[in-house]
């Protein structure tokens, strides 16, 4: 129930649909009712509540398994999704991975478990170079291909005038949509209250420097605490709005449309801003997040780990008078990796050709 996971897997669906007519669908799941409600698929289970003996039959009736996308791959959670893998490998089921981001991966039970898991793959994809490195250090075998987000490729929903009023967020001044998570590792070396100080001062910037309403977008339901409390701290606090979560991936690519800028540390934020050509400026906390602006041509500069937040707001300042030509980079650049996301299912789906064509041979042998 992240959006950015949401987009990642309405994309993955919709590719695999294009591809295969017919394709039934089988989603594992760690919310199953909510992707039932949400996504076009056949068939849903959630994976950490069934027990091997109900997984094992429906790994088994599937001609691939794709892993991803999203970055899945990291310490204390690895060996979870890598579940469903082990047991369609050992059952002879194809195994691709679906444009994932891997890492952090510092525990070496952790790594052993991916390097095992992946190079029993028929192939791997990833959407950032940082993810290929880390699956090449740690030795895996099998060839590993660079593609790009698989939500790059989500098409907006207007986001209305009318929902805009709904969602109490006045019109008449410039909006600038903010996308705030909690500390970890964005910001490791200041206090908790010193991290939401420092949000607050570049968010009462924006609001003073450039006249603008600022909107706090949830990417997932924690974000939505971490956004009161840096809308608490604010000076100007009646000029910051706070989105519902209540929205869809596609719904948000929309309002981005209404943004001047688009201010983030989320990477969907983020890749949401770029789809529609808003200016955007990060706040990296992962290495993911810093390849993906690499990819568009735009440095990591932006930090919040120090003392006062005028390196940031220095950054704010020359975005906003360069915003023409941010929107220009990004026109040029977007179209190239949206070709490379559309690389992912062709590549996956590459192995079930010869898996298909087996069956098929076998049925009619059957039947003569």
């Amino acid at each position: 129930m992240n959006l950015g996971d949401e987009a990642i897997l309405t994309s993955a669906i919709e590719q695999l649909r294009a591809a295969v007519p017919g394709v039934e669908v089988v989603v594992f799941s760690r919310n199953a009712a909510h992707t039932r409600e949400n996504h076009a698929v056949d068939r849903v289970l959630n994976p950490r509540e069934a027990m091997k003996d109900e997984i094992t039959p429906e790994v088994e009736r599937l001609d691939l398994l794709l892993l991803g996308g999203g970055g899945i791959l990291y310490d204390s959670e690895a060996q979870t999704y890598l579940r469903e893998v082990t047991i369609a490998q050992r059952l002879g089921v194809p195994t691709y991975t679906f444009a994932i981001g891997v890492g952090p991966l510092k525990d070496r039970v952790e790594r052993d478990a991916v390097r095992e898991g992946l190079d029993r793959m028929t192939g791997i994809t990833v959407r950032e170079p940082s993810a290929k490195r880390l699956i090449e250090e740690i030795g895996v075998q099998v060839p590993v291909t660079v593609t790009a987000d698989p939500a790059l490729l989500l098409k907006p929903e207007p986001f209305t005038e009318e929902m805009l009023a709904e969602a109490g967020i006045p019109r008449g001044r410039p909006l600038v949509g903010l996308s705030v998570r909690e500390q970890g590792a964005a910001a490791p070396d200041l206090t908790d209250a010193a991290y939401h100080q420092l949000l607050a001062e570049a968010a009462d910037y924006i609001v003073q420097r450039f006249g603008a309403d600022v909107v706090f977008v949830p990417m997932e339901r924690a974000d939505v605490r971490e956004a009161h409390r840096v809308m608490g701290r604010m000076a100007v606090s009646e000029r910051a709005h706070l989105l519902q979560y209540r929205y869809t991936p596609r719904q948000i690519i929309g309002l981005m449309d209404h943004f001047e800028m688009a201010v983030g540390m989320r990477l969907h934020f983020l890749i949401f801003a770029a789809i529609t050509g808003t200016p955007l400026i990060a706040l990296p906390y992962a290495s993911k997040v810093s390849d993906f602006l690499s990819s568009i041509g735009l440095e990591p500069r932006a930090t919040v780990s120090h003392t006062t937040a005028g390196t940031f707001l220095a950054d704010l300042d020359r975005l906003w008078d360069h915003r023409a030509e941010q929107k220009g980079l990004l026109r040029d650049r977007i179209p190239v990796l949206m070709e490379r996301a559309r690389e992912t299912a062709p590549l996956a789906l590459q192995t079930v050709a010869p898996r298909a064509e087996t069956a098929a041979k076998a049925a009619a042998k059957a039947a003569e």
